[in-house]
């Protein structure tokens, strides 16, 4: 395997944001009387692009908003915290990029989220130089867990799959990157640890971990 491209997921992959969003949907929530525990939010949505998350809660809960509308909250309320409350880099994140970037790799950064609620954490941490490439919820018609994010990437960077290693933490991204064709690993994070990435290539503790197995593929 000769590795030219690392595609990476960013939320609870780079950054430890989960708490954030969920802080954002219990205040856009608490108007129509709803809220979540944490625990209870991240079990359920983490990893899934706000959209789908509006669609599941509008229907389970009967609320009288549109699903777009309700993601359209939450975006704008997510952005206007983050502003803020920054969530933190994951350990060793910055300087995984920082080394990927010094050997010559190509850098995508696939997410679900929204191109507000990325740019947001990105313009914050000054991640965004980083990128050769940067796809958003915004920038697809159909998102994780269906491979066109990262397959859109793929066909920007003008190479194959196999040329590529995804770096997740969820099931619905890795089955995302793995249906693309990418070499896949997973760094689960609090929520998703006992979650079944059968599917995946390599599950690994941390991000400094990866960096290893990366090298180990150049």
């Amino acid at each position: 395997m000769s590795l030219r491209a690392i595609y990476f997921d960013l939320d609870g992959t780079l950054v430890d944001s989960e708490h954030l969003h969920a802080v954002s949907w219990n205040k856009v929530l608490s108007e129509f009387g709803l809220m979540f525990s944490e625990d209870e939010f991240c079990q359920q949505f983490a990893g899934k692009p706000t959209l789908e998350a509006a669609k599941v809660i509008v229907r389970e809960h009967g609320l009288d908003i549109a699903p777009s509308a309700l993601a359209n909250l939450k975006h704008v309320v997510f952005s206007d915290i983050s502003k803020s409350h920054l969530p933190d880099l994951l350990a060793g994140a910055k300087d995984l990029l920082t080394w990927c970037k010094k050997q010559g790799l190509k850098l995508a950064l696939v997410t679900g989220s929204a191109k507000a609620e990325a740019s947001a954490i990105l313009s914050g941490h000054n991640l965004t130089p980083f990128f050769d490439v940067i796809y958003t919820r915004d920038d697809v018609e159909l998102p994780k867990p269906h491979p066109e994010p990262y397959l859109s990437a793929i066909t920007h960077f003008a190479l194959t799959a196999e040329t590529g290693l995804a770096i997740e933490d969820t099931v619905t991204g890795s089955t995302s990157a793995k249906a693309a064709g990418l070499f896949t690993v997973v760094v689960p994070n609090k929520y998703s640890i006992s979650a079944d990435f059968s599917h995946v290539d390599e599950c690994c503790n941390d991000l400094m971990a990866v960096k290893t197995l990366i090298a180990s593929k150049l």
